[in-house]
């Protein structure tokens, strides 16, 4: 989930890909009488960034601009701020997730931060700068008992262990550049994180090395996942079962790329590819039932015009919620 995308564009080193745009029929079971778009602020400057959608439907989306948190629900085409507590010091908000209990999890500069339902803020851990300088944490995912973060200043992972529904502090817990030593270390650009079910395999997206990589939680084992493309570094990924939800928006056309995974998640074919006008820098997305949320952050022409989006569009591969 890059902020500076002109400057990754020179920075990044690494051949642009050449993609078909296919563009996926409805799935069957997709919902019909949803919004196609909403409206996450008509406030300038807030590109959207980041987007989670508990079970029940509720909407929270990030601002890269203002660092604020946005809520909705899927019923309603408009969502309002987020009145979570202690973000006053942090400009911009990027990953957010929701865990089991309902939290709301979310990152940006050096802080995790974790607040209830009602905006109350939980608790804070904050990142320890890491090779390369201070942290700029990017994405999270939560297992059963740990929260990861991926930072795109440092080629590092960062985790926070969780025991008893509590946060323990936020800690360096892999520096990923054994996979590729040769590669530069301010080049890794780290991104997305998903995580299968049990918490066992992590996957990390790299937007510098534009590659996915898939890294055992047990040993920390670093493999890159193969795929039937040439290149492909995301923003934002979802994980559902072995279905791989991407979003591309360098390298390739803009849009939800989808693949399907061997039961390791080592290895995978690319489905899907959703491009098209209807997204606007697209960031990130959140599938919930049987329909995709992707954010238009409109980060590559800042501050952006107003309104700031979502839209959604349905899963070609749903069979089921």
């Amino acid at each position: 989930m890059p902020r500076n995308r002109n400057h990754v564009r020179t920075a990044c080193l690494a051949a642009a890909a050449v993609f078909t745009t296919v563009c996926a029929a409805p799935g069957p079971a997709a919902a019909r009488d949803l919004p196609d778009t909403y409206v996450v602020s008509r406030q300038p400057g807030v590109l959207p960034e980041g987007i989670t959608i508990a079970p029940g439907g509720t909407m929270y989306v990030s601002s890269d601009g203002t660092g604020a948190l946005y809520r909705g629900h899927i019923g309603d085409p408009a969502l309002t701020t987020f009145p979570a507590r202690g973000l006053e010091d942090r400009p911009s908000s990027l990953g957010v997730h929701t865990d089991r209990a309902g939290r709301v999890l979310s990152v940006g500069g050096a802080t995790l931060t974790v607040h209830d339902g009602h905006g109350r803020l939980l608790a804070t851990r904050t990142a320890r700068s890491g090779p390369l300088g201070a942290p700029h944490l990017n994405d999270l995912v939560v297992t059963k008992d740990a929260v990861y973060v991926t930072d795109w200043a440092n080629p590092v992972i960062h985790r926070a262990q969780l025991k008893g529904g509590i946060v323990g502090p936020l800690e360096p817990w892999l520096d990923i550049r054994s996979a590729l030593p040769q590669f530069p270390a301010q080049y890794w650009l780290l991104n997305g994180i998903v995580a299968n079910e049990d918490g066992t395999a992590l996957l990390v997206a790299s937007n510098g090395t534009e590659a996915v990589w898939r890294i055992g939680t047990a040993d920390k084992e670093i493999d890159q996942l193969s795929l039937d493309e040439p290149s492909f570094g995301p923003d934002g990924m979802v994980l559902h079962g072995h279905t791989l939800y991407s979003v591309l928006n360098y390298g390739a056309p803009h849009g939800v790329y989808i693949a399907e995974l061997d039961d390791d998640l080592r290895t995978g074919k690319v489905t899907h590819r959703i491009t098209g006008e209807r997204f606007d820098l697209p960031t990130t997305l959140a599938r919930h039932g049987c329909r995709l949320y992707v954010v238009n952050s409109q980060l590559d022409q800042p501050p952006g015009r107003p309104p700031y989006t979502v839209s959604a569009i349905d899963d070609p591969t749903c069979d089921t919620p």
